[in-house]
């Protein structure tokens, strides 16, 4: 029974990382595509990386834990013992559900200052794209939808 826990857990966990979704400047919402965005040149003057805490609003984690440590928790002991030990379990299941969906959900993020053509300087923070971090003095679009800000090449 704890091998198919083990294995049902670690499934349910590599999944909620497909459901994960991106913060970085090319990756658009459905709510966001074909609307208007302003577009303004810049220049890149300075690159921090950062990380972007995972999803902590989510009840996949903290639920599947609990479900995983609730069954697993029954196979101990019997009666009220097995009762109190899938209780036990389910909390601590949640808990640590709960952590490891933040932590797979996690991601490399860039914190980026540029100088807009117009002399303004702002900062955006997004996460790493597949071309990697920007550099200092590179050219970039400063994409504005509203109140989200992406930074592209």
């Amino acid at each position: 029974m704890n091998k198919i826990t083990v294995v049902v857990f670690t499934a349910f966990m590599l999944m909620l990382q497909g459901c994960a979704s991106s913060l970085s400047g090319d990756t658009y919402t459905r709510s966001e595509a074909r609307k208007v965005q302003n577009v303004e040149y810049a220049w890149v003057d300075a690159v921090k990386p950062v990380v972007i805490e995972g999803r902590t609003d989510s009840p996949l984690g903290a639920g599947a834990g609990a479900i995983v440590g609730g069954i697993a928790g029954s196979t101990v002991g019997g009666g009220k013992g097995s009762t109190i030990a899938s209780v036990v379990g389910a909390i601590a299941g949640g808990i640590v559900g709960q952590k490891v969906e933040e932590s797979s959900t996690r991601k490399q993020g860039q914190e980026l200052t540029v100088t807009l053509e117009s002399g303004r300087t702002i900062s955006v923070v997004q996460e790493v794209d597949s071309e990697g971090f920007f550099r200092p003095g590179e050219r970039v679009r400063v994409l504005r939808q509203g109140s989200t800000v992406r930074i592209t090449r």
